[in-house]
């Protein structure tokens, strides 16, 4: 029986051994990873760019000091992993980052990557560098940042004002890259260098973007692929067809409405399709400096009159989140609670008696049954955005404003409401951390580019520093629930609801992890392989 014991042992152990050695040699190398984007991004520079139109086809290219684990579907703090740094520690108050680098990483035009590229990002993104981006939507990031000093080719210290824990995180995202001193960011924007698994091919406008794999990527064996070739299709119903055919290995990620899944399921049962929250809500912008919408009494009618249960089950069959600013749990880590959230002016149950306040409160202003409001309602010319923005002006009729659609390509969106070209928008906000200081920072701070509405509000600002600072997590949580749930009273841009989409991909694609709390973060597209 001890024979017998000893031989099954054996055995196990090399069945083991055998199994160990076929998952390192499991991912095989080659091909191209075929997929269809849903509209023509304004540029290839992630820095100057506000959406995951560019984020998804060029990540990929560059590397970032620190980035999210690719293969963990919820980012936190814990999932953060060297990159282009080698480690990273703090001083003593936590007002110093300081990161080693690694040494003989090449950028793609042959060229040593150095500290230097390090501190000329970032002086490009605090606007200290006579180098300027065209657009810096992610300027607010760096606030608390004084200064990026370099030590020697290999060393890079962040010295801040105050402590901020999440400045990691922060730098973790797929919107934070390295940029090479030595290229232009007109450059970037038309054909980005970075040291990144994937080198930049071109990119033909309402056409298609094409990447190749670099062979002389810093980590040895990848990437898996010999390059990715995206096909620009608009249409999300044409785009669909063209995967259920077998043209596309993958659509594009967190794109997939709920009703198209059906279709895809019935027609493609073999694709392998998840659907994750996305952290990016749906919301109304009110430019609140031009009237009659500087009237706070017709911003609050408006968010009073919001179905949002409508909303998601017209848009969603009911898979959505209602909530606030920040991403609702059990994904998101910080958003409100619902005993909190029914508190919430517009939030309640009740929406035929929130829409009789919202009445009152139009008419108040001057408008009513026989006096309507004409008004334009912009937003961004791809369904995800124009669909719910017919909800929308449907929904307005009920309180005497007769909206119009006012649609704007990919290419002008960021631009026009940046420079508060609109009156009343229907527009997504990703938030692409899960972290309060990336949502509060970049999206209400006071002077904040991407503070569409122009909320302003410094007594709230000193709130956000608190929060920020505070290392406790369920002291940090309940003043962060505070900061939400003033934005929402204030009607500083009120959040109609929380996506919930799909990403599929044919069963021979291998190594893809659609995130949970992030659509920004997950597609470098390193460890993607194809089976076949």
């Amino acid at each position: 029986m001890l024979v017998i014991h000893r031989s099954v042992v054996l055995a196990t152990a090399l069945l083991l051994g055998m199994s160990v050695i076929d998952a390192a040699f499991a991912q095989k190398q080659g091909g191209i990873l075929k997929m269809y984007h849903r509209d023509s991004p304004a540029s290839a520079s992630i820095h100057e760019e506000a959406t995951y139109s560019t984020n998804i086809p060029f990540m990929g290219v560059f590397n970032n000091l620190v980035m999210y684990k690719q293969d963990v579907a919820q980012n936190s703090l814990e999932s953060i992993v060297p990159d282009l740094a080698t480690s990273w520690s703090w001083n003593a108050d936590h007002t110093k980052l300081t990161f080693k680098l690694r040494d003989g990483v090449k950028w793609h035009d042959g060229k040593p990557f150095t500290a230097n590229d390090v501190k000329c990002t970032f002086d490009m993104l605090m606007g200290k560098s006579s180098a300027k981006f065209r657009k810096n939507p992610r300027k607010n990031w760096y606030e608390n940042v004084t200064d990026v000093a370099v030590n020697g080719d290999f060393e890079a210290t962040f010295s801040l004002k105050r402590p901020q824990p999440a400045l990691l995180a922060l730098l973790a995202s797929g919107y934070t890259p390295v940029y090479p001193c030595h290229v232009s960011p007109a450059e970037m924007r038309t054909h980005p260098i970075g040291t990144g698994p994937f080198k930049f091919v071109e990119f033909k406008a309402n056409e298609s973007i094409k990447l190749t794999r670099n062979p002389d990527y810093w980590k040895k064996g990848r990437p898996f692929l010999d390059g990715i070739e995206f096909t620009i299709i608009p249409n999300r119903s044409t785009a669909i067809l063209a995967f259920i055919s077998g043209k596309f290995d993958m659509t594009f990620p967190t794109e997939v409405s709920i009703p198209l899944l059906k279709d895809v399921k019935s027609q493609a049962p073999q694709a392998v399709c998840k659907v994750v929250p996305t952290n990016v809500s749906t919301n109304l912008i009110v430019n609140r400096d031009s009237p009659p919408f500087d009237n706070p009494d017709l911003r609050m009618a408006m968010a009073m009159t919001l179905d949002r249960k409508a909303f998601v089950d017209i848009l969603f069959e009911g898979q959505a989140d209602i909530g606030g600013t920040m991403l609702p749990p059990p994904q998101g880590v910080w958003g409100l609670p619902p005993e909190i959230l029914k508190t919430i002016p517009g939030y309640g149950p009740d929406v035929k008696k929130n829409r009789d306040e919202a009445r009152k409160l139009m008419q108040k202003a001057g408008y009513g049954p026989n006096k309507r409001l004409k008004v334009k309602v912009s937003t961004r010319n791809i369904p995800v955005y124009r669909d719910p923005a017919v909800i929308l002006i449907d929904q307005l009729k009920e309180i005497y404003i007769d909206g119009e659609l006012d649609v704007v390509e990919t290419a002008n969106w960021f631009s026009k409401v940046a420079r508060k070209d609109y009156a009343i928008g229907l527009n997504l906000t990703g938030n692409a951390v899960d972290d309060p200081d990336q949502a509060f920072y970049e999206n209400y701070a006071c002077g904040s580019e991407r503070n569409y509405t122009k909320y302003c509000n410094r007594d709230l600002e000193k709130l956000f520093d608190q929060q920020s600072m505070e290392p406790d997590m369920d002291k940090r949580k309940k003043l962060v629930w505070e900061i939400d749930k003033k934005l929402q009273e204030d009607v500083a841009r009120p959040i109609i609801f929380h996506i919930h989409a799909g990403t599929c991909w044919q069963p021979y694609v291998k190594g893809v992890t659609v995130m949970v709390n992030s659509s920004y973060n997950g597609y470098r597209y390193e460890d993607v392989w194809l089976d076949k």
